[in-house]
């Protein structure tokens, strides 16, 4: 990273204490960037969690609600019901004159209210009434102390489906075995698993939508990405929300105006390129017939120089772009390319890469690496070439051992025309196309050229290629 001279000037007139003031704001701010880490990355996440958190919210809001009123109240008067049962039964055996009255009268009893009634003559309850009890038993607990008024004891774990109640009698002590169903509300359960599946089914309808809706910009993506690559796309069909089918739309109309540019400028460079080489033919054909003379052999060199220059002002103009990409493994194209500079004399290393098949334009990378290639000879003494697979791809590097290129130069020598040789004299370089079309050869495919300094002492040109 660069800093201006500016920087060192601002940083010297920060005060110690506008640091300390700052603290507030820089803690507010990792605060923040700890929320964005714990929040979902992808659309579909935050969609899902725009929606799963009201609706947890409501079912929350609801629960309270329903067991801080409704369940509480239906609960305390189901309470209060049973002690009135219990009560009105002690008051009943007050006037069963013998143990056979206040059988039959338990019996009839028994049989009226759903509750088992039996009677123990002489006993005590324990000195302890209550032990640990829950909501449920509070509240019948508050029922018997306001109807019954006498001691009691509250048994809810001797029976499972009864709730065990003793009395304590003057002479005796009354049980009761309340049915549990006498105490509780139905509607509870009923409540909690209407809350539980619309929660579960309103979760799986916004699932099947939002997957959908991400589906469709997913293959937006894809197809963006594709295109970028300079791979054909053939996406066309328009889906999903408006806003989604306006940007596919959208990405429609730009790839087929690009598409409609590139043949364009293609079907003119062509006829540019005949109209440029017919004069040249014949101003060849012409100088071959005057014979040889010293004068004619400069202007046949010139002539030669002329034809180089336009082929490769056309060659940077057009880009190699109407070559469809190939599945085409690197290593065997490598040992190619290699072996073509060896036979024009480069002094060239490979190194030995394994099998790896990336989509690209067979011609127009080979044109991209005899550039740098081209550039690697030209300055240095050897060429070294080899290959460094990545997660995102493949890295062509291209070393040599020449002087290199200062590091505030390397982006700018990919400007067209640019040349570090302010002479411009062809005996001492090109004329400042090599690298500019080998970046963009590398760029139509997604990918890039940067220039790094090389192990071996020269300069590095690094090739990216996306899969």
């Amino acid at each position: 990273m660069h800093s201006s001279p500016t920087d060192g000037a601002a940083a010297a007139l920060i005060d110690p204490a506008d640091l300390a003031e700052g603290a507030a704001p820089v803690a507010r701010a990792n605060g923040a960037s700890w929320v964005k880490r714990m929040l979902p990355r992808t659309m579909f996440g935050r969609s899902l969690l725009l929606i799963v958190m009201p609706l947890v919210l409501v079912q929350i809001i609801a629960t309270w609600v329903f067991y801080a009123r409704h369940w509480e109240t239906v609960s305390r008067r189901l309470s209060s019901d049973v002690a009135g049962d219990i009560g009105m039964v002690i008051e009943a055996t007050k006037y069963a004159d013998n143990d056979a009255e206040m059988t039959r009268l338990l019996e009839r009893v028994s049989g009226t209210t759903g509750v088992e009634y039996t009677i123990a003559r002489g006993a005590r309850l324990p000195a302890e009434e209550i032990g640990d009890a829950g909501a449920l038993e509070t509240q019948l607990a508050q029922a018997l102390a306001n109807q019954v008024g006498l001691p009691f004891a509250i048994d809810t774990a001797t029976e499972p489906r009864d709730i065990q109640i003793e009395v304590q009698l003057p002479d005796a002590v009354l049980t009761a075995n309340v049915p549990r169903k006498r105490l509780y509300s139905s509607t509870t359960y009923v409540f909690l698993m209407w809350m539980l599946g619309s929660a579960v089914v309103f979760l799986g309808v916004a699932i099947v939508f939002l997957r959908n809706q991400v589906k469709s910009l997913r293959r937006l993506a894809a197809a963006a990405e594709a295109f970028g690559k300079g791979r054909n796309v053939a996406f066309s069909k328009v889906e999903g929300a408006l806003e989604v089918r306006q940007a596919a739309t959208a990405f429609i109309r730009m790839r087929d105006r690009i598409q409609r540019q590139i043949r364009q400028r293609t079907e003119m460079l062509a006829g540019v390129s005949h109209d440029l080489r017919t004069p040249l033919t014949r101003m060849k054909l012409g100088l071959e017939l005057l014979g040889s003379d010293p004068a004619i052999d400069d202007l046949k060199s010139d002539v030669g120089e002329m034809e180089r220059l336009v082929n490769l002002y056309l060659d940077f103009a057009r880009g190699e772009g109407t070559e469809a990409p190939v599945a085409t493994d690197i290593a065997l194209l490598l040992e190619d390319i290699a072996a073509s500079a060896r036979r024009e004399g480069t002094p060239l290393t490979l190194e030995p890469a394994a099998e790896l098949v990336v989509p690209v334009r067979p011609n127009a990378l080979r044109r991209c690496l005899g550039n740098l290639i081209a550039n690697a000879k030209r300055y240095g003494g050897h060429v070294w070439l080899a290959t460094q697979p990545v997660s995102a791809g493949v890295d062509i590097l291209v070393d040599d051992d020449g002087p290199g290129i200062p590091a505030a130069e390397r982006e700018r020598v990919f400007r067209p025309f640019v040349r570090l040789d302010a002479s411009r004299n062809p005996s001492t370089g090109g004329i400042g196309l090599g690298l500019a079309i080998a970046r963009d050869v590398a760029r139509s495919h997604g990918g890039d050229v940067r220039l790094e300094a090389s192990p071996y002492g020269g300069l590095r040109a690094r090739v990216h290629l996306p899969r």
